[in-house]
């Protein structure tokens, strides 16, 4: 393999650490985010219009529990075991879909945990463990 093949792959792995960081960032943020609705919830406040109507209550712990899976998968992407790099892309799928769905309780909020979980799934899926050994 060319020598640009090898300085990418360097790149990706460096990248996919960084990742492995920022998703137990993201984990932690998560489970902050969920202990503020459970423990204000005059604090977050949706209109009448909005279309997926769920008490703050509710929202408070499926951002705890996804943020507790988020840092736990995010730990384990240090490994850089196959299983914890999909399980990585997995769950950031979920917390895109978690994220979407809080954009009428904190739009900017969201908004950046959305593109922090897109960095994510891009630097988990251009790494390939073991690809500097294999040449």
């Amino acid at each position: 393999m060319s020598d640009q093949s090898l300085v990418k792959q360097g790149v990706a792995a460096a990248t996919s650490m960084v990742a492995a960081i920022v998703l137990l960032t993201i984990g932690i943020l998560h489970v902050l985010s969920g202990i503020s609705a459970l423990r204000k919830d005059d604090l977050v406040v949706a209109g009448p219009e909005y279309t997926f109507q769920f008490d703050t209550t509710a929202w408070g712990w499926i951002h705890i529990v996804l943020g507790v899976i988020v840092a736990i998968i995010g730990v384990m992407l240090f490994t850089g075991a196959t299983w914890a790099r999909v399980g990585a892309m997995v769950i950031c799928g979920l917390s895109i879909l978690a994220n979407f769905l809080w954009l009428p309780h904190y739009p900017l909020w969201s908004i950046v945990i959305i593109l922090l979980d897109v960095f994510v799934i891009w630097a988990v899926a251009t790494w390939h463990p073991g690809y500097e050994e294999s040449i």
